[in-house]
């Protein structure tokens, strides 16, 4: 089947589990095989899983979602020229992540209220308060590491469609992420479509722009996969 890989946000602490997922149920019913994966960093599975994932933006963490979609393949569960990688969050992240270290691997990506730049984000995590930059220098490392492991210095590595889409009122992923994230795959010529809206937070919360969001996905998958497109 065609396969979208589903990285869940967060990313410390954070787990999917065998329960209802809504964006998970969304692609399954467009004809998609979903892919959820418990990278190290997530909960649920002992101190140490949740250890691992210490300062390895972009690195180990990344690599366990290669890995998982390498064996989706190998298993027979997913076309190898069919797979997506989309997530929200953290989950944007390691979609352009994704896109940028794998190129041959996805044949699209979709950031949802994204970080993209992981100096800045480690700016904005360190200027609140002394535990904010505990958590920023522990969990994701030295601010001068950061630029490496960045999609936005990493777009030219990207030779693949993407979809971004923020919220204005977003303090947790500012606009500013997807905003400058697009201007660095326009500068290197790759098609980038956005979907903003200057009053949403940290994900869509209102009927009309869910609905607007989950139609441009469904149809951005489609064009690239060949599911169903919304009703």
């Amino acid at each position: 089947m065609p396969l979208v890989v589903l990285p869940h946000g967060g990313p410390f602490g954070v787990f999917d589990q065998w329960a209802y997922d809504e964006d998970g149920q969304v692609l399954a019913a467009a004809g998609y095989a979903v892919l959820r994966v418990n990278y190290r960093g997530s909960g649920n599975y002992g101190r140490a899983h949740l250890d691992a994932g210490a300062q390895e933006w972009g690195a180990a963490m990344q690599d366990d979602l290669t890995d998982a979609t390498r064996w989706a393949v190998e298993s027979g569960i997913a076309q190898a020229d069919r797979i997506c990688i989309y997530g929200a969050s953290y989950g944007a992240y390691a979609a352009l992540m994704g896109a940028a270290r794998e190129p041959d691997l996805y044949r699209c990506a979709v950031g949802y209220v994204g970080v993209y730049d992981l100096e800045m984000l480690h700016r904005e995590q360190s200027a609140g308060s002394r535990s904010g930059r505990t958590w920023a220098s522990e969990w994701m490392g030295a601010r001068n590491t950061l630029a490496a492991r960045s999609p936005i210095t990493l777009a030219d590595r990207i030779r693949i469609p993407v979809f971004l889409a923020a919220g204005g009122q977003d303090l947790r992923a500012p606009l500013a992420h997807s905003q400058r994230m697009e201007r660095a795959l326009k500068r290197n010529g790759m098609p980038v479509e956005t979907l903003y809206y200057p009053n949403e937070g940290h994900g869509f919360y209102t009927e009309p722009h869910r609905r607007e969001f989950y139609t441009r996905l469904l149809g951005f998958l489609s064009t690239h996969l060949g599911g169903a497109v919304a009703k």
